[in-house]
Protein backbone atom coordinates (compact mmCIF):
# COMPACT_ATOMS: atom_id res chain seq x y z
CA UNK A 1 0.00 0.00 0.00
CA UNK A 2 1.36 3.51 -1.21
CA UNK A 3 0.46 6.38 1.18
CA UNK A 4 -0.02 9.77 -1.02
CA UNK A 5 0.13 13.08 1.02
CA UNK A 6 -0.95 16.35 -1.13
CA UNK A 7 -3.20 19.55 -0.25
CA UNK A 8 -4.74 18.91 -3.60
CA UNK A 9 -7.40 16.16 -3.51
CA UNK A 10 -7.15 16.35 -7.21
CA UNK A 11 -3.46 15.20 -6.97
CA UNK A 12 -3.57 12.29 -4.69
CA UNK A 13 -7.23 11.27 -6.67
CA UNK A 14 -5.22 10.77 -9.96
CA UNK A 15 -2.39 9.11 -8.71
CA UNK A 16 -4.41 6.96 -6.65
CA UNK A 17 -6.13 5.74 -9.97
CA UNK A 18 -2.90 5.48 -11.64
CA UNK A 19 -1.35 2.86 -8.69
CA UNK A 20 -5.06 0.95 -8.80
CA UNK A 21 -4.35 0.31 -12.93
CA UNK A 22 -0.86 -1.30 -11.47
CA UNK A 23 -2.91 -3.56 -9.09
CA UNK A 24 -1.01 -1.10 -6.03
CA UNK A 25 -3.74 0.12 -3.20
CA UNK A 26 -2.92 3.49 -2.08
CA UNK A 27 -4.62 5.86 0.71
CA UNK A 28 -4.48 9.89 -0.37
CA UNK A 29 -4.28 12.31 2.89
CA UNK A 30 -4.64 15.98 3.19
CA UNK A 31 -1.65 17.35 5.45
CA UNK A 32 -3.53 17.87 8.31
CA UNK A 33 -5.22 14.38 8.31
CA UNK A 34 -1.77 12.87 7.74
CA UNK A 35 -0.01 13.78 10.47
CA UNK A 36 -3.33 13.22 12.70
CA UNK A 37 -3.37 9.45 11.34
CA UNK A 38 0.63 8.91 10.88
CA UNK A 39 0.86 9.63 14.81
CA UNK A 40 -1.79 7.38 15.67
CA UNK A 41 -1.96 4.68 13.39
CA UNK A 42 -2.08 0.93 14.76
CA UNK A 43 1.13 -0.67 14.11
CA UNK A 44 -0.53 -3.56 11.61
CA UNK A 45 -1.64 -0.33 9.27
CA UNK A 46 1.90 1.18 9.34
CA UNK A 47 3.29 -2.40 8.31
CA UNK A 48 1.51 -2.32 5.37
CA UNK A 49 2.68 0.64 3.81
CA UNK A 50 5.36 0.27 1.38
CA UNK A 51 6.18 3.69 0.73
CA UNK A 52 5.17 7.18 1.69
CA UNK A 53 4.86 9.53 -1.38
CA UNK A 54 4.56 13.08 -0.24
CA UNK A 55 3.77 16.00 -2.85
CA UNK A 56 2.81 19.86 -2.51
CA UNK A 57 1.99 20.53 1.23
CA UNK A 58 3.44 23.23 3.15
CA UNK A 59 5.42 21.18 6.17
CA UNK A 60 6.68 18.75 3.32
CA UNK A 61 10.06 18.96 4.97
CA UNK A 62 8.99 17.58 8.45
CA UNK A 63 7.41 14.81 7.18
CA UNK A 64 10.23 12.43 6.99
CA UNK A 65 11.24 12.72 10.76
CA UNK A 66 7.14 11.99 11.58
CA UNK A 67 7.22 9.17 9.43
CA UNK A 68 10.85 7.76 11.02
CA UNK A 69 9.42 7.56 14.31
CA UNK A 70 6.93 5.32 13.21
CA UNK A 71 7.41 3.03 10.28
CA UNK A 72 10.50 2.48 8.06
CA UNK A 73 9.53 2.09 5.10
CA UNK A 74 10.86 4.60 2.33
CA UNK A 75 9.75 8.26 1.95
CA UNK A 76 9.86 10.52 -1.30
CA UNK A 77 8.96 13.44 -2.30
CA UNK A 78 7.34 14.84 -5.67
CA UNK A 79 9.11 18.14 -6.17
CA UNK A 80 7.23 21.17 -8.79
CA UNK A 81 9.98 23.23 -8.08
CA UNK A 82 12.94 23.60 -10.67
CA UNK A 83 15.28 25.34 -8.03
CA UNK A 84 17.96 23.32 -6.60
CA UNK A 85 17.67 24.74 -3.10
CA UNK A 86 14.53 22.62 -2.70
CA UNK A 87 15.60 19.60 -4.04
CA UNK A 88 18.48 20.18 -1.38
CA UNK A 89 16.65 20.81 1.75
CA UNK A 90 14.36 17.65 0.72
CA UNK A 91 17.43 15.29 0.70
CA UNK A 92 18.50 17.26 3.95
CA UNK A 93 14.97 16.89 5.94
CA UNK A 94 15.89 12.70 5.24
CA UNK A 95 13.68 11.84 2.31
CA UNK A 96 15.19 8.71 0.31
CA UNK A 97 14.61 10.08 -3.02
CA UNK A 98 13.31 13.19 -4.41
CA UNK A 99 10.84 13.20 -8.20
CA UNK A 100 10.73 15.86 -10.45
CA UNK A 101 6.49 15.86 -11.67
CA UNK A 102 5.37 14.97 -13.99
CA UNK A 103 5.75 11.41 -13.27
CA UNK A 104 4.04 7.89 -14.38
CA UNK A 105 3.33 5.75 -11.06
CA UNK A 106 5.49 2.72 -12.63
CA UNK A 107 8.93 4.96 -12.50
CA UNK A 108 7.59 6.05 -8.87
CA UNK A 109 7.63 2.18 -8.12
CA UNK A 110 10.21 1.74 -9.94
CA UNK A 111 11.87 4.34 -7.80
CA UNK A 112 10.35 2.29 -4.48
CA UNK A 113 11.86 -0.79 -5.29
CA UNK A 114 15.25 0.41 -5.90
CA UNK A 115 15.33 2.23 -2.43
CA UNK A 116 14.34 -1.21 -0.64
CA UNK A 117 16.99 -3.29 -2.87
CA UNK A 118 19.51 -0.92 -1.83
CA UNK A 119 18.48 -0.66 1.83
CA UNK A 120 18.52 -4.55 2.17
CA UNK A 121 15.20 -4.78 2.86
CA UNK A 122 14.59 -7.17 -0.09
CA UNK A 123 17.32 -8.80 -1.37
CA UNK A 124 16.82 -9.42 -4.80
CA UNK A 125 13.47 -8.59 -7.67
CA UNK A 126 12.37 -12.02 -7.02
CA UNK A 127 12.33 -14.74 -4.13
CA UNK A 128 12.80 -18.53 -5.32
CA UNK A 129 10.78 -20.68 -2.88
CA UNK A 130 11.35 -24.00 -4.59
CA UNK A 131 10.28 -24.20 -7.99
CA UNK A 132 7.96 -21.09 -7.37
CA UNK A 133 9.95 -17.93 -8.46
CA UNK A 134 7.65 -14.71 -7.13
CA UNK A 135 8.83 -11.53 -9.04
CA UNK A 136 8.34 -7.95 -7.34
CA UNK A 137 8.20 -5.80 -10.37
CA UNK A 138 4.38 -6.59 -11.64
CA UNK A 139 5.41 -9.66 -13.65
CA UNK A 140 3.83 -13.22 -12.62
CA UNK A 141 5.09 -15.89 -10.92
CA UNK A 142 6.94 -19.11 -12.81
CA UNK A 143 7.13 -22.46 -11.68
CA UNK A 144 9.83 -24.07 -13.19
CA UNK A 145 10.67 -21.59 -15.35
CA UNK A 146 6.75 -21.71 -16.78
CA UNK A 147 4.97 -18.57 -16.54
CA UNK A 148 1.95 -18.85 -13.52
CA UNK A 149 -1.03 -16.21 -14.85
CA UNK A 150 -2.53 -14.86 -11.93
CA UNK A 151 -5.04 -12.41 -11.37
CA UNK A 152 -3.59 -8.99 -9.69
CA UNK A 153 -5.15 -9.31 -6.32
CA UNK A 154 -3.59 -13.03 -5.85
CA UNK A 155 -0.44 -12.04 -7.40
CA UNK A 156 -0.35 -9.00 -4.62
CA UNK A 157 -1.10 -11.96 -2.28
CA UNK A 158 1.63 -14.41 -3.21
CA UNK A 159 4.22 -11.07 -3.57
CA UNK A 160 3.36 -10.62 0.07
CA UNK A 161 3.39 -13.84 1.20
CA UNK A 162 7.04 -14.32 -0.55
CA UNK A 163 8.63 -10.97 1.17
CA UNK A 164 7.80 -12.81 4.30
CA UNK A 165 8.54 -15.90 3.31
CA UNK A 166 8.89 -18.41 6.52
CA UNK A 167 6.76 -16.13 8.92
CA UNK A 168 3.30 -15.83 9.55
CA UNK A 169 0.98 -13.04 8.34
CA UNK A 170 -2.25 -12.19 9.24
CA UNK A 171 -5.31 -11.69 7.02
CA UNK A 172 -5.65 -8.43 8.08
CA UNK A 173 -1.76 -7.28 6.53
CA UNK A 174 -3.16 -9.26 3.69
CA UNK A 175 -6.00 -7.55 3.29
CA UNK A 176 -4.30 -4.29 3.69
CA UNK A 177 -1.29 -4.99 1.38
CA UNK A 178 -4.22 -5.45 -1.45
CA UNK A 179 -7.09 -3.13 -0.56
CA UNK A 180 -5.71 -0.80 1.52
CA UNK A 181 -6.77 0.19 5.23
CA UNK A 182 -9.47 2.34 4.52
CA UNK A 183 -11.44 0.39 2.03
CA UNK A 184 -14.71 -0.21 3.76
CA UNK A 185 -16.44 -0.98 0.48
CA UNK A 186 -14.80 -4.96 1.16
CA UNK A 187 -15.13 -7.11 3.57
CA UNK A 188 -11.98 -8.70 5.10
CA UNK A 189 -12.72 -12.07 4.37
CA UNK A 190 -12.57 -11.81 1.06
CA UNK A 191 -8.71 -12.57 0.86
CA UNK A 192 -10.29 -16.30 2.31
CA UNK A 193 -11.38 -16.33 -0.95
CA UNK A 194 -8.67 -15.32 -3.23
CA UNK A 195 -6.25 -17.17 -0.84
CA UNK A 196 -8.26 -20.11 -1.88
CA UNK A 197 -8.06 -19.89 -5.47
CA UNK A 198 -4.05 -19.06 -5.10
CA UNK A 199 -3.33 -22.24 -3.08
CA UNK A 200 -5.48 -23.96 -5.86
CA UNK A 201 -3.82 -23.11 -8.49
CA UNK A 202 0.10 -23.52 -6.89
CA UNK A 203 -1.28 -26.91 -5.46
CA UNK A 204 -2.03 -27.73 -9.49
CA UNK A 205 1.27 -26.71 -10.98
CA UNK A 206 3.51 -27.62 -8.24
CA UNK A 207 2.28 -30.91 -6.68
CA UNK A 208 1.83 -29.54 -3.17
CA UNK A 209 0.43 -26.57 -0.96
CA UNK A 210 3.31 -24.20 -0.41
CA UNK A 211 0.98 -21.85 2.05
CA UNK A 212 -0.03 -23.08 5.42
CA UNK A 213 -3.05 -21.60 7.11
CA UNK A 214 -3.59 -21.76 10.63
CA UNK A 215 -6.62 -20.43 12.10
CA UNK A 216 -6.47 -16.80 13.66
CA UNK A 217 -2.84 -17.14 13.07
CA UNK A 218 -2.88 -16.19 9.52
CA UNK A 219 -0.60 -17.54 6.74
CA UNK A 220 2.61 -18.62 5.94
CA UNK A 221 4.42 -19.24 2.46
CA UNK A 222 7.25 -22.18 3.47
CA UNK A 223 10.46 -21.47 2.75
CA UNK A 224 11.33 -24.55 1.47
Amino acid sequence: MIILVDEREMVTSAYGTGFAREGISSVGFEPPEFEDWVESAPEPDLMAVEAFVIGNCERQAAYPKIIRGRCPAPVLAMNENEGLDQTLKLFEAGVDDVIRKPVHVREILARIAAIVSRGGLEAAPHQAVGELTVYFDGRDPEVRNQLLPLPRRERRILEYLAKNVGRRVTKTQLFNSVYGIFDEDVDESVIESHVSKLRKKLRAQLGHDPIDSKRYLGYCLAAT
